[in-house]
């Protein structure tokens, strides 16, 4: 393998584990500042004074850093993959530290995600890096990037003007597929913004060109635009799907911009083309298998946690000679809400109770110890 496509490998691995740390940190900093205060869920702010939380947040910084400094030296087709290794980390350490088990659907979601990557690597193309910002420019003109990104940006515009109004609330693909599409032309503006900073570090200056104040103003705009729909998406839709839907996306349209643009694939038998597409469509299918382990184990968590809900009762009893008969009044406390019953004991340590405030009669089994008078 060549030495930039090295240092992209292993500042992408690099970047995986730092993100994949950063939200076991952040999780355990949140349950944490969770027990001292208001859940961040509901408004509450004080996991900034967390000490795990900053750790978390400084670590992913690191990895995106990480990330963002691999995308000078290797190819997007090799880099962008390998960010489904964070989720491979993140599940493994939560197993361990957070005690959220790795079923065996887990697993086999981890291990497609490595062979698809280590497939991808094997394979990968080499980078080929331009000597200036005025390169890059130059591809970025070239007719055929041209109307992709004419394409590009018809498709949001339509997203955004017509599709969003009319289904934004509904359909997932709105909002991913801006996010998406943004997200493409987001990557290949870093690509540009860093390899002309990794040339002025050289000695070569490009600060001077107006092309590099151009791709960071196109930088910005897309990286904003695609954080406005990507928090719509999450306040809209379930997290759990909106992952992976939003990393297959983005990932694939990522791969074709930079095919396109910077010729990833040129000079590359059609074998090797092929290995790469494999991969990809294992990444791809290992990432779905994993949030679709993490969907299905969220689903028994809330189902379970519905079941094991207890119903208080409490007792004023009238008669305590006929304790062991029948009791004509109770104030029954179910979920939040109070109200009278009927009760009728049946055996000694068990009871069956009539609450008056249904609208029908809902039968309920309580076990109640009978005290002592």
């Amino acid at each position: 393998m060549e030495s930039d496509n090295g240092k992209g490998l292993i500042l992408a691995v690099a970047s995986s584990v730092f993100i994949g740390s950063s939200f076991i940190l952040k999780k355990k900093g949140l349950k944490r500042a969770a027990a001292n205060g208001t859940r961040a869920g509901y408004g509450g702010y004080t996991y900034l004074l967390e000490p795990l939380w900053w750790a978390g947040m400084i670590t992913m910084i690191v990895g995106e850093a990480a990330n963002f400094v691999a995308y000078i030296y290797a190819p997007a087709v090799l880099v962008t993959p390998l960010g489904a290794l964070s989720i491979i980390i993140s599940a493994i350490l939560a197993h361990f530290l957070l005690k959220e088990k790795l079923k065996k659907m887990g697993v086999l979601g981890c291990v497609s995600c490595i062979v698809g990557s280590v497939v991808i690597v094997i394979h990968a193309p080499k980078e080929q890096t331009p000597n200036s910002v005025q390169e890059i420019w130059t591809l970025a003109t070239h007719p055929a990037f041209l109307v992709y990104v004419a394409i590009t940006m018809s498709v949001v515009l339509a997203l955004i003007l017509h599709f969003e109004p009319l289904c934004g609330q509904s359909n997932i693909l709105v909002y991913i597929g801006i996010c998406s599409l943004m997200g493409a032309l987001t990557v290949m503006s870093i690509k540009a913004i860093g390899i002309a900073i990794k040339l002025t570090m050289e000695g070569v200056s490009q600060i001077g060109y107006p092309q590099t104040w151009l791709f960071l103003m196109v930088a910005v705009t897309c990286v904003v635009t695609q954080l406005i729909y990507l928090n719509k998406a999450l306040d809209t839709f379930n997290a759990a799907i909106v992952s992976p839907v939003y990393y297959v996306m983005f990932t694939t349209l990522t791969i074709v911009a930079s095919a396109i643009m910077f010729k990833d694939w040129s000079g590359q038998d059609a074998a090797s083309v092929a290995s790469e597409l494999c991969g990809f469509i294992t990444v791809l299918t290992g990432t779905m298998i994993l949030h679709g382990t993490k969907e299905e184990e969220q689903q028994q968590a809330s189902s379970s946690g519905k079941e094991n809900k207890k119903t208080s009762v409490l007792i004023d009893f009238r008669t305590s000679s006929e304790i062991n008969r029948h009791i004509t009044h109770i104030t029954v406390s179910s979920g939040g809400i109070e109200g009278n019953a009927d009760l009728i004991f049946g055996s000694s340590e068990s009871v069956r109770w009539y609450e008056s405030r249904k609208s029908t009669n809902e039968e309920h089994l309580i076990s109640l110890y009978s005290p002592e008078y």
